[in-house]
């Protein structure tokens, strides 16, 4: 058992702050587990070294991810179903040596975790309407055809999942219609309206209008937020608010110049670094 548990926020390639974070809370491979809350590369500076680090961690035993949206959109680009954008930052990993190798670690990672019984880790948080249990269920399905050994399996769910189409979960919902819609909730979801319908545009903080209708989705009663502590990063605007005892967030917007956080478990303290690449 871990003597330490953090979970890390979006890293998105910003391998500096993730060593200056390291470094101030002593993590000791040894000892501590690393919970990272996905998106573990994009616009940061160096998002191959960032990658090859995590896969390390997980490799001895050390750290576990799950998947974000950036992630997912890095194994399209890998795969040849979407051209990587500059901004992306993530050519660097498809042009590695070692690129096959990291692409095929990555795809195989679950976009929902529960680093203990109280607690439950997702990218972007959990659909209202989920339990924790289900959540998790529903997770697997997605991790189930990325991880396939037929690799026309994955590239036929990737190849179908971009757009905001379906945008509200419904259990009638089958083939990579379904697994594009779980998908979208656990790693793309801010706003959502009282249906559960996800709304994709708005990014911004809590005290801008956002649009008629949706609030953000923790402003809903959740079900998993009744039994579980739900924790997620994605949302850079929220900066690490502790929503309340139950939801808390972990993105402190480090690849905006802003800081990456790492959040304790085991006595619910909040860690942070200063993007170095910003000084």
């Amino acid at each position: 058992m871990a003597r330490y548990n953090y979970v890390i926020g979006d890293v998105q390639g910003c391998f500096e702050a993730l060593k200056e974070l390291l470094k101030l809370i002593k993590f000791d491979p040894d000892q501590d587990f690393i919970w990272f809350a996905g998106d573990l590369v994009a616009r940061g500076e160096n998002s191959i070294g960032a990658l090859r680090f995590v896969k390390k961690l997980a490799d001895r035993g050390a750290a576990a991810t799950v998947l974000g949206n950036h992630d997912i959109n890095l194994l399209a680009c890998a795969r040849g179903l979407k051209q990587a954008k500059d901004k992306d930052g993530t050519q660097d990993v498809i042009d590695a040596i070692d690129s096959d190798e990291l692409i095929d670690w990555l795809r195989r990672q679950p976009l929902c975790l529960m680093p203990n019984e109280q607690t439950i880790l997702t990218h972007a948080g959990v659909a209202p309407l989920w339990s924790a249990e289900q959540c998790l269920a529903l997770s697997k399905e997605v991790q189930a055809a990325l991880s396939h050994e037929d690799f026309a399996v994955m590239d036929a769910f990737l190849a179908e999942m971009y757009g905001n189409e379906p945008c509200l979960w419904s259990e009638t919902l089958s083939g990579n219609m379904r697994l594009k819609v779980i998908t979208n909730y656990l790693t793309r979801m801010r706003l959502s309206d009282a249906t559960g319908q996800i709304e994709f545009s708005f990014k911004d903080a809590l005290d801008v209008e956002m649009p008629e209708g949706y609030l953000p989705w923790f402003e809903y009663p959740s079900k998993a937020a009744q039994s579980h502590q739900v924790i997620f990063g994605h949302w850079a605007a929220l900066g690490g608010k502790r929503i309340s005892d139950q939801i808390q967030n972990v993105d402190g917007g480090c690849v905006w110049g802003k800081q990456l956080l790492a959040f304790r478990l085991e006595d619910q303290q909040m860690f942070a670094v200063d993007n170095p690449m910003f000084a």
